[in-house]
């Protein structure tokens, strides 16, 4: 499996523009099989409730239709983010994943909400975290601060994912988090784990970058600066085969021991 992160500026408010230089990433990107864009590219993140509400999509909507035709004409999957309506009018900040074949395989929203900027703009996802097959692997979805609760990644790992990918939207001064936090959760849990951030201003907030792809051995496997990047990394299955055999994480859970966990 190749995957490509798509790390840049925001276009805060142009949609348009924003699916121009899709199509243009996209052909670049096309030796890879599935590419992984920033959360909420397609309108920008911190662009206010109004705007969110103003540009919000349902999951069919154009901008979706659109990416299709580009994964089907640049023979690779796009996973995006995007404001998206649901039917019962809550916005939602989520992410779609569209195979090569221009087929919607898989619509994840953000189920923990960071501060009072996603407050603001979102409802919170619902308990849904799905793993669904891409090109003969087990891949599982989360969205920027998702990450940063280790549940959430296990979940899917005991779920079977191989790899998680994850648009998002980090920011100064959480660096630790692109520095520390991606590797651990892909050591911990044995899987790669592909996290696509921001570079640049948008408003007040200055993204810290470092998008990177981790493997099961928390390692590098490519990684960018700070600076608007495509990067590209190789996954071989033998490197979680590796890890499961290195350490014992998964096996060794005791889970009558964490009940205390689901209590408020």
């Amino acid at each position: 499996m190749r995957v490509a992160l798509y790390q840049c500026p925001p276009l805060p408010l142009d949609v348009a523009a924003n699916l121009q230089r899709l199509h243009q990433v996209a052909h670049e990107a096309c030796d890879a099989d599935v590419l992984v864009l920033p959360e909420m590219f397609l309108s920008g993140y911190n662009i206010g409730a109004e705007a969110v509400g103003a540009l919000a999509e349902a999951q069919d909507g154009p901008s979706a239709q659109a990416i299709a035709e580009l994964a089907q004409s640049a023979g690779l999957a796009i996973l995006y983010g995007y404001p998206e309506r649901a039917e019962d009018g809550q916005v939602y900040n989520a992410v779609q994943l569209i195979d090569a074949q221009g087929k919607r395989l898989c619509n994840y929203r953000k189920t923990h909400l960071f501060g009072d900027l996603d407050h603001s703009m979102f409802s919170a996802g619902p308990d849904d975290f799905p793993v669904v097959e891409l090109n003969g692997w087990k891949v599982g979805m989360l969205i920027c601060y998702d990450l940063e609760f280790p549940e959430n990644t296990r979940r899917l790992a005991m779920a079977g994912a191989e790899l998680i990918l994850v648009p998002t939207a980090n920011m100064v001064p959480f660096d630790f988090v692109a520095d520390v936090t991606v590797r651990a959760r892909a050591f911990e849990n044995q899987c790669f784990v592909a996290y696509a951030n921001y570079c640049g201003h948008e408003g007040d907030i200055q993204y810290c970058g470092q998008s990177s792809i981790a493997a099961p051995d928390g390692q590098r496997i490519a990684q960018a600066s700070l600076d608007e990047a495509l990067i590209v990394g190789t996954l071989d299955r033998q490197s979680i085969l590796d890890a499961r055999a290195a350490n014992y994480y998964l096996h060794d859970r005791r889970p009558e021991l964490y009940g205390a966990l689901h209590k408020p």
